[in-house]
């Protein structure tokens, strides 16, 4: 026994300590003062903050901070007021958009920028822009759980888009074919739980179901908007 105690203390410098049994007792005691003033270099800080859903890494969709740990579970509404932000191809040349509102979790987003990533692997270039982002935490309550009792736990991230909001949106400083860029994009909408819509810069803003046709279009073929031309006799 004292010859490994020996053995020990040799190992951590401790060599002229002597194997008597109150000298062990200070040593170890000294050691632990010693290791207790040094602390290792190995142990991270803890974090200010909490984070939802474990850690965050770079492949993961989750934000940073929230305000509240918890949100309302609420229907997505639709745009009555006109507006047809997000509607449009803003950063890319071609994008899918939205047929219904949905609610999308951050793994569907994932899967999809992933198959879209894969197929425009070949593009030298391409660049895939994601026009939403999951920042509402959504909890879950198990089945066939009683009423009360407080909200559920943290589940999974989410976002909120309503119908005519683009999705993804690919392009760069490459061009990029349209039957590619298409197939890509079927690709990443076939990992969607609602259907989408394949669009390009040209393509007009939507309003609910309806597409907005510019108004010189709706002019030149006499729509409601445009005046008659008067005629002189």
């Amino acid at each position: 026994m004292w010859s490994s105690l020996t053995a020990s203390f040799s190992k951590l410098g401790l060599r002229n300590a002597a194997v008597a049994g109150p000298s062990v007792a200070s040593a170890v005691r000294s050691l632990h003062m010693t290791s207790a003033a040094r602390p290792s270099l190995h142990t991270t800080p803890a974090s200010p903050t909490s984070q939802l859903g474990g850690a965050r890494h770079k492949s993961n969709l989750a934000p940073r901070r929230t305000k509240y740990r918890k949100a309302h579970k609420i229907t997505i509404p639709f745009n009555t007021g006109g507006s047809t932000k997000g509607t449009t191809v803003q950063e890319g040349v071609y994008g899918i958009r939205l047929l219904a509102p949905a609610r999308l979790s951050a793994k569907q987003l994932v899967a999809a920028e992933t198959a879209l990533k894969r197929k425009l692997k070949v593009v030298k270039g391409a660049q895939v822009f994601l026009r939403v982002f999951p920042d509402i935490p959504v909890c879950i309550k198990g089945n066939e759980t009683r009423m009360g009792k407080g909200k559920g736990s943290f589940e999974y991230w989410a976002c909120r888009a309503n119908m005519g909001k683009v999705i993804f949106e690919i392009g760069g400083p490459v061009e990029i074919r349209p039957e590619v860029a298409k197939e890509a994009l079927r690709l990443a909408s076939a990992k969607l739980p609602v259907p989408t819509e394949f669009v390009t810069t040209a393509s007009a803003p939507r309003l609910g179901n309806k597409v907005l046709q510019p108004a010189a279009a709706s002019s030149a073929t006499g729509g409601p908007d445009s005046t008659p031309a008067s005629t002189s006799s």
